[in-house]
């Protein structure tokens, strides 16, 4: 598979995926809740629509590679090549409206993640790395994507989708960094790692992240120069508790202050 045919794919499975799930957004949608006692995990008719679309896709191009989704589980996960998705990151923010969504297409080799692609359809965005280089496309034309500096976290912006979604502990130790940044933002969900890659906010701490709502973004943001790790400093591909940063200043005084006791 060559770059060319590699690159006009991922654009397939964004162009499918954005056609499946537009008709739904604003729209009187009904809403199931996936956690059956507790809290709040919404998913839509957007979300597996848009999944069995691009499943079919990745079925019917590349039979032998396998799959991981939101949705639908995992297929044939010890392949070469095994294609991370989550339909709609960010439902949340779908559901009520808002624009903080997107559709996350990853691609793993040999268990790294190599490319990435964040889908915005109703903005018409996408954001897009390797892990080499990362490109948006948009309205306002095309463009690399590049972190800014940011010496200190006295200096940075924070984003986190919500404290409320962290444990007591977790939520202490998010809240010992949220004391020392100049401005922090919830909600952003996926969007916020985009802005993160487009040198809008320096810093992203979250817990509780499941292994498609990252490595897609992984090549992004490590294609734009930032960091994506877990809080103990491992790789960030499985998920868990996870901190991203465009300058590796913010992010080690980020990782010495969220595991102070």
């Amino acid at each position: 598979m060559t770059a060319i045919d590699f690159a006009s794919f991922v654009d397939h499975l964004a162009g499918a995926s954005g056609e499946t799930i537009l008709p739904f957004f604003r729209t009187a949608l009904a809403v199931d809740n996936k956690k059956k006692t507790g809290g709040f995990d919404p998913v839509t008719a957007a979300d597996r629509a848009a999944e069995q679309a691009m499943r079919a896709l990745i079925r019917q191009n590349f039979p032998d590679h396998g799959v991981v989704g939101e949705e639908y589980g995992a297929e044939h996960t010890d392949a070469e090549y095994v294609w991370v998705l989550d339909p709609i990151d960010g439902t949340k923010s779908f559901i009520t409206g808002m624009v903080a969504w997107g559709t996350l297409i990853g691609l793993m080799r040999f268990g790294e993640p190599v490319f990435g692609m964040m889908n915005q359809p109703f903005t018409g965005e996408k954001f897009s790395g390797d892990g080499g280089a990362a490109s948006y496309r948009g309205p306002a034309g095309s463009r690399d994507l590049h972190v800014r500096a940011c010496a200190s976290l006295e200096g940075a912006i924070l984003s986190t989708t919500s404290p409320l979604l962290m444990n007591e502990s977790d939520c202490a130790a998010f809240g010992r960094v949220e004391n020392k940044v100049k401005l922090s933002r919830y909600g952003g969900d996926c969007y916020a790692y985009c802005m993160l890659a487009a040198g809008l906010i320096d810093l992203i701490i979250e817990t509780e992240i499941k292994s498609y709502d990252i490595v897609p973004l992984i090549p992004v943001i490590a294609g734009a120069g930032g960091i994506v790790t877990t809080w103990e400093n491992g790789p960030a591909q499985d998920g868990g508790r996870i901190v991203a940063a465009g300058d590796a200043r913010v992010h080690a005084a980020a990782l010495e202050m969220l595991a102070k006791g």
